[in-house]
């Protein structure tokens, strides 16, 4: 995707109804030993700063649940659609561990540092209209009874997106991400 001119706008969702990624599996993640789980959450890590730094707009179409790393995958998005019974939560101190992929760094970003804390600390889980209200999805929808509310709405801003001078659209992000780094 990211060598390929033809790509103006990726949307990530789910095959899955009900989930956009529920995470990582634990029960394969508890049979690693340290030096295991350490190069896990580093591929992981890195992936997700990939999808971040992809030059293009991202945008995650939360239809389902967000948990632990699938919400670190939608915050590695430029921009977060989710229907409004969506479930989303960092909830990895609810399992005696810690955001690893980066959702320590993005999610202050999205809600402020307070916020971030009290979410990361707490393991609580929001939906979509939360999620809205606090500034951690661009577009909160009412759920469909296809299940894919959110890809629809984030269909319709990638539309909005791709009519814009696909060069501006790159440097503009570039500019964005640079800026939030000083």
């Amino acid at each position: 995707l990211r060598f390929d001119e033809q790509v103006r706008v990726v949307v990530f969702k789910s095959e899955v109804k009900g989930v956009f990624c529920a995470g990582a599996d634990l029960k394969e993640r508890a049979k690693m030993d340290d030096a295991e789980v350490g190069e896990f959450v580093r591929r992981l890590r890195h992936l997700m700063d990939e999808i971040a730094a992809l030059p293009v707009p991202t945008i995650a179409a939360i239809d389902g649940y967000a948990l632990g790393g699938g919400l670190e995958l939608a915050l590695a998005c430029d921009l977060r659609v989710a229907a409004s019974s969506a479930k989303m939560g960092l909830i990895e101190t609810t399992r005696g561990l810690l955001p690893g992929a980066g959702g320590t760094q993005r999610l202050p970003r999205c809600v402020g540092i307070g916020l971030a804390k009290e979410l990361i600390f707490t393991g609580r889980q929001i939906d979509g209209e939360q999620a809205f209200s606090m500034g951690l999805v661009n577009h909160s929808v009412p759920q469909n009874s296809e299940g894919d509310a959110a890809y629809q709405r984030a269909l319709t801003l990638a539309k909005e997106i791709l009519p814009q001078a696909p060069f501006a659209v790159k440097m503009g992000k570039l500019a964005i991400n640079k800026g939030m780094e000083v």
